[in-house]
């Protein structure tokens, strides 16, 4: 359905490229009062659902959980909404303008892998009546193995959510502060500051509301990012004076896309291990993936534990993967109107609209596109772009916090022999302080991101697949089996990541080198494949403690 933060080997290629194609000329529409009265509309509406949703009285549970009574269209279209990310909204349409449709075939992998959460996963979390999905490794392992699960989920999250962070606002920066003038490259302080007030906001409805104004912003913000996108397609169909049938003909014409194929081409049965889009992948490799994120990553978990039943929270899982396949044919489309828009002047009766045909040119194009959009058309599209950014940041911020208190704080607190109160200030400062901490680390990615050299970046938003490997053979483990302990669980996780890095491109070159004398080259989209069955194999080798 979408790059959620698993699919990271793709989430790089949106990174901006700012010196070498921004500084091309294009008509851009300048942010008018009647834009920036829509994105402050926006902006005011997040921070009074949150304090709406703050007025209802709840206990410390019930500000992480919601009182598990949040109506199950609401917990759908907020799955979706903390699922689409800027890797979606900007890098979608890329894949489709430079290529094909083949990264839809993930989907397979998506369904596969979110079936076997809601079969399996959810109805034990909800079994175990547990604040956070890490509670039920403690029932089954131990206190010592929740708490170091949760201190690697917690610091991927923080990691990845604060890359993404940064991504999120290097296009903002384009319609906040360039639109007038597309010769000014972001700057580092204008990037800070649209971190900072992306992430103020976020923080803001968050504290006031716990995960019911996450809930309910999330709702209001996949609305408008969906809206939005229509918008923009709607446009393009008229800018382009060609028919939908002369631009259907076009488009599955070979040669159009990758190859000799055509740019509709969306099934690759290839057994080439190198390539990120093929059956194979989606069946062995994203079905991983997708079950890391919705049933190991508390960030997408904690939805469907707000819902009113374990039922409940299965379904709103599968329904949003569904609709969501939805959402990411609406930016797949947009990318191939804005390659009909750009790259094809037979159907736009010769007045193609330029674009630099530069290396990178195609990571920002729809945000370019954007940018030319007539007044009030360009607000909407940047609370659009302003939703994706918070629609993932408030759902961290809160998982982060639930997982920091409920896996860390109270463990400590009991052992040191202290009653938890049933209501304390501790959820909202643990919110607050995953909010700063997620601000501070997209801004230290401000100061390290070299647009000649990704690596540090690249680590950060792939920082999950790391923590997903391990955490996925510890779950299967405590959900498939009566094996374990602490000490296989810690294990697990370590293998995990060991695992992972020496999948890693630049890794695996040099130990195929050392040991085979020729490079093995792989996708790093089967990390998880390989390193998940020996996750659990370490894991299932302990034993499982006799009272």
């Amino acid at each position: 359905m979408y790059l959620h933060d698993g699919s990271e080997a793709y989430t790089m290629s949106l990174m901006p490229n700012f010196p070498i194609w921004m500084q091309t000329q294009l008509p851009l529409a300048v942010f008018k009062t009647l834009d920036w009265c829509i994105v402050v509309a926006y902006l005011a509406g997040m921070v009074l659902i949150g304090h709406l949703m703050g007025k209802k009285k709840s206990d410390d549970v019930g500000y992480f959980l919601g009182g598990r009574s949040s109506p199950t269209w609401a917990v759908v279209l907020s799955i979706i909404a903390t699922s689409l990310s800027a890797a979606t909204f900007l890098g979608a349409p890329e894949e489709a303008f430079k290529g094909d449709l083949t990264y839809l075939i993930l989907n397979v992998g998506n369904l596969l892998g979110v079936t076997l959460v809601a079969v399996i996963f959810i109805p034990k979390f909800y079994a175990a009546g547990t604040v956070t999905i890490y509670g039920f490794l403690q029932q089954r392992f131990g206190e010592p193995a929740r708490i170091a699960t949760s201190i690697v989920f917690l610091l991927g999250r923080l990691i990845a959510s604060g890359a993404r962070l940064f991504m999120a606002a290097a296009p903002v920066c384009m319609l906040l502060f360039h639109s007038d003038n597309p010769s000014n490259l972001p700057s580092k302080t204008e990037l800070i500051w649209a971190i900072v007030l992306i992430g103020a906001i976020g923080m803001a409805y968050t504290v006031s509301g716990g995960i019911r104004a996450v809930i309910w912003t999330d709702v209001a913000q996949i609305i408008i990012v969906a809206g939005a996108a229509m918008l923009c397609i709607g446009i393009l169909l008229h800018r382009i004076p060609s028919s939908t049938s002369s631009i259907y003909h076009a488009l599955s014409q070979p040669g159009t896309g990758i190859g000799n194929g055509s740019k509709l081409h969306w099934y690759d049965g290839s057994f080439d291990l190198t390539k990120n889009y093929t059956i194979w992948v989606a069946i062995f490799s994203t079905s991983f993936m997708m079950a890391g994120a919705y049933g190991c990553d508390h960030d997408l978990a904690q939805r469907m534990l707000t819902a009113k039943s374990s039922l409940r929270g299965s379904s709103s899982a599968l329904l949003a993967q569904v609709l969501g396949m939805l959402v990411s044919g609406m930016f797949m489309l947009i990318g191939l109107l804005l390659y009909v828009y750009h790259r094809r002047p037979d159907l736009m009766n010769g007045n193609v609209v330029p674009f630099p045909d530069l290396p990178g040119a195609g990571k920002q194009v729809y945000a370019h596109f954007l940018m030319t959009l007539p007044s009030g058309f360009s607000g909407i599209a940047m609370a659009g772009l302003a939703a994706v950014a918070q629609g993932s940041l408030d759902s961290a911020i809160n998982a982060m916090a639930g997982s920091a208190v409920a896996d860390v704080y109270w463990p400590i607190q009991r052992a040191r022999g202290k009653t938890i109160p049933e209501t304390s200030i501790a959820p909202r400062l643990a919110v607050l302080l995953m909010g700063l901490l997620l601000i501070g680390f997209a801004i230290l990615c401000v100061q390290i991101y070299d647009e000649n050299s990704n690596t540090l970046l690249s680590f950060a938003v792939s920082i999950l697949s790391f923590a997903y490997t391990g955490m996925l053979g510890v779950f299967l483990t405590a959900l498939l089996t009566k094996r374990g302990n602490n000490t296989s669980v810690i294990a697990a996780l370590i293998a995990g990541v060991v695992i992972t890095f020496l999948m890693q491109d630049k890794i695996m070159q040099y130990w195929s080198t050392l040991l085979f004398h020729r490079e093995f080259k792989i996708s790093n989209m089967w990390a998880m494949t390989i390193g998940t069955p020996i996750s659990f194999l370490i894991c299932v080798m302990g034993k499982k403690k006799t009272v």
